[in-house]
C-alpha cells in the first residue's frame, strides 16, 4: 500500500468520525430543544449525557490527527487539512457544551409554567442552528466553498432570532419584576442558541481556511 493511498484511508476515517460528532451534536441540540418546549426534565437530562458521547469523539478525532501527523508528516495542503479538523471539533465540542447548558437551564425552570411560550422562538432557532452544522460539515467532507460561505452568511438568521427573543423577554421584565428569574434564564438559552450559531460559523470558516489557505481575510499558509 502506498503512503498516498494510507494516508487517503485515514483522511476517510478522519471524515467518518467528523460526520458522527456532528450528527451527534445536532441531536443534542434537537433534543435539548425538545426538552425546552416539553419542560421534560428527563430528556434535558439526556441531553446532558450526551456531552460526554461528543467528548469521547472529539479525542478520537484528536487521536486520529495526531496519528497522521506523526505517520504521514503532511505539509501544504494536506496539513492544512488536517489542522482545520482540529479546528473544527473544537467548535463542535464546544456546540456540545451550549446545548448542555440549555438543557441545565431547563432542568431547573421545567417545574414552573413559563412566562412566555418557548415554541414561538426556540424551535426556528434550534432548527437553524443545527442547519448551520449540518451544511458546515457537509461543506468540510464535499470540500463545497459556497457551501461554507452560505452557512457563515446564515448565522444573521440566528442573530436576528436572539434580538427578536431578548426584545420580548426583556418587555416581560420591565412589565412584571416577578418574571425577571425566569425570562433572564430564557434569555440565557436564546444566547446559547446564539452562540451555537457562531460556533458553526467558525467551522464554516475553517472549511474555507482548508480549501484556500486563507482565514478571515488573512492568508495563514
Amino acid at each position: 500500500m502506498s503512503l498516498r493511498t494510507r494516508f487517503d484511508r485515514q483522511l476517510a476515517t478522519l471524515n467518518n468520525l467528523l460526520i458522527e460528532m456532528g450528527s451527534l451534536v445536532e441531536r443534542t441540540i434537537a433534543d435539548a430543544n425538545r426538552a425546552l418546549i416539553g419542560r421534560d426534565a428527563a430528556l434535558a437530562k439526556n441531553a446532558i449525557a450526551m456531552d460526554d458521547d461528543i467528548d469521547r469523539l472529539e479525542k478520537a478525532i484528536e487521536k486520529q490527527c495526531l496519528k497522521i501527523i506523526m505517520q504521514q508528516q503532511p505539509v501544504a495542503g494536506d496539513l492544512r487539512l488536517v489542522s482545520s479538523v482540529l479546528k473544527i471539533t473544537t467548535d463542535l465540542e464546544r456546540i456540545g457544551d451550549h446545548a448542555a447548558d440549555i438543557s441545565e437551564i431547563t432542568m431547573r425552570i421545567s417545574e414552573k409554567p413559563y412566562v412566555e411560550k418557548p415554541e414561538d422562538y426556540f424551535p426556528q432557532m434550534a432548527e437553524a442552528t443545527m442547519k448551520m452544522v449540518t451544511e458546515s460539515i457537509d461543506a468540510f467532507v464535499k470540500k463545497d466553498l459556497a457551501l461554507a460561505e452560505g452557512v457563515i452568511a446564515y448565522d444573521e438568521t440566528v442573530n436576528v432570532l436572539f434580538k427578536k427573543v431578548k426584545k420580548v423577554l426583556v418587555e416581560l421584565i420591565r412589565q412584571n419584576a416577578e418574571n425577571s428569574d425566569q425570562a433572564i434564564d430564557l434569555i440565557m438559552i436564546a444566547k446559547y442558541f446564539e452562540r451555537i450559531g457562531d460556533h458553526a460559523s467558525n467551522i464554516a470558516e475553517w472549511v474555507i481556511f482548508s480549501l484556500t489557505g486563507v482565514h478571515k481575510d488573512t492568508q495563514v499558509m
